[in-house]
């Protein structure tokens, strides 16, 4: 299993910016809640599922099984 960054570079430059904006909450979500905080909790949940493979909800991280 492993965790890295989307490859396109822009889209990760805007989800930062929009992380720096909203103190570390995920910019795609409405409520800043802990649930919420980047690693967000519906990410560490597909994190540990190891059939998940595939982007977190705003796209920042990518999950391999390999």
């Amino acid at each position: 299993m492993a965790v890295r960054l989307n490859e396109d570079e822009t889209l990760v430059n805007t989800i930062r910016e929009g992380l720096r904006q909203k103190n570390g909450y995920c910019p795609c979500r409405l409520e800043m809640t802990e649930e919420n905080k980047c690693i967000c909790e519906e990410f560490k949940a597909q994190i540990a599922d190891p059939d998940f493979e595939g982007y977190c909800h705003c796209m920042l991280y990518y999950k391999s099984k390999d």
